[in-house]
């Protein structure tokens, strides 16, 4: 199965569940790693980076 090239402003999920959250950013590089922001416990902005075989695409908008 190929994995979709995610973008800029899509909502992405972690396919084991959680927040969802926003990309910021993605490597151009071949491993494409994807930057994403959340609001996590107490409305804090939380952010992290993450493979992108390990996100569902939730809002392509």
């Amino acid at each position: 199965m190929s994995i979709a090239k995610i973008e800029k402003g899509w909502v992405v999920q972690l396919k084991s569940g959680g927040p969802l959250m926003t990309v910021t950013e993605v490597d151009s590089d071949e491993d494409g790693k994807v930057y994403c922001q959340w609001f996590g416990d107490k409305n804090k902005l939380e952010f992290s980076s993450f493979a992108p075989f390990a996100l569902t695409i939730i809002d392509q908008s």
